[in-house]
């Protein structure tokens, strides 16, 4: 575990079998406290992680799974602790990056029909740990809010609003210097 990555799981291409293998992964108490911050929460009370991989070709990984986690955070409105539940789902496609002629152009080719690029493998490898990571942070919800929370004005707004009434009556009756 490193501060840059709290949860690492590296899988190596030659250890999935051409029949696919499959990873179930729980995150440690340790890691989770080191998770919260960058994911921005209270607390990362539970995390897993299930993946089946197969193999795409001599030399690609396919990961398909879910991360799910229950996290702590605070209401944007009351402030009140609120516990949030994730469940995402996770496709992904990893090649060999490729430096073709392709690659290298100026121009950009938009083809809605062309399937998106498959993320590098690194050093043959896939980390797990830090694709869970990121799908975590990808279901965390920037403003949770409780469902009976409701923002109201605070009272001092009322007061400043007729503070501002007061001067422009005075400015009306000429009593204030311009």
């Amino acid at each position: 575990m490193t501060p840059e990555r709290p949860w690492s799981v590296t899988v190596r291409l030659d250890e999935v079998p051409e029949s696919g293998r499959h990873v179930s992964l729980e995150a440690s108490e340790e890691t989770r406290a080191a998770l919260a911050g960058p994911a921005g929460v209270d607390a990362v009370e539970r995390l897993t992680a299930t993946f089946d991989l197969t193999r795409r070709g001599r030399d690609g990984l396919h990961v398909e799974g879910r991360v799910n986690a229950t996290v702590r955070q605070a209401c944007v409105v009351s402030l009140d602790p609120l516990v949030s539940t994730i469940d995402e789902a996770v496709e992904v496609d990893f090649a060999p990056r490729r430096d073709d002629a392709t690659n290298r152009s100026d121009e950009i080719e938009l083809d809605s029909s062309a399937d998106e690029e498959p993320e590098p493998l690194v050093g043959n490898s896939v980390d797990l740990g830090l694709l869970a990571t990121e799908f975590l942070i990808l279901g965390i919800d920037p403003y949770p809010r409780k469902p009976d929370a409701a923002f109201a004005a605070p009272a001092s707004a009322e007061r400043a609003g007729k503070a501002f009434a007061a001067l422009a009556a005075w400015s009306k009756k000429g009593t204030v210097k311009e």
